[in-house]
């Protein structure tokens, strides 16, 4: 079985996705970017919208098991840290930054994550 979970995001229906999928015992979040003026507020935003869809899912950080981040400049991503490990707390993820162009230049971070989906 196959859920598909929309956050009605603006490119959902432009490039053709969904927020998130469970399949296959996994909940898939797609990239995510935030809102803000700088790398840190963004983070925060993209970290809020993830949290929603794996609620929606019935996931949640903890259930995390791998983390990607894609950042135009790798050079801000040490600002995130303190953040991104509060909110992994005890159960951190396997994790990978890539440095790379982004949808659009305003953006800071996109943050795409795997996480178990809860046993029904």
């Amino acid at each position: 079985m196959i859920r598909r979970i929309s956050s009605g995001g603006e490119f959902e229906a432009k490039v053709g996705y969904c927020r998130a999928v469970v399949a296959g015992g996994f909940v898939h979040v797609a990239g995510t970017v935030g809102q803000g003026e700088d790398v840190i507020t963004q983070c925060q935003s993209a970290l809020e919208t993830i949290a929603k869809a794996l609620a929606d899912a019935g996931a949640s950080f903890a259930d995390i098991v791998r983390v990607n981040y894609y950042l135009p400049d790798r050079h801000e991503f040490d600002a995130c840290w303190p953040m991104l490990a509060e909110t992994f707390g005890d159960n951190p993820p396997a994790a990978t930054m890539i440095e790379c162009g982004l949808i659009d230049p305003k953006y800071r971070i996109e943050i795409e994550v795997t996480a178990l989906a809860p046993q029904v």
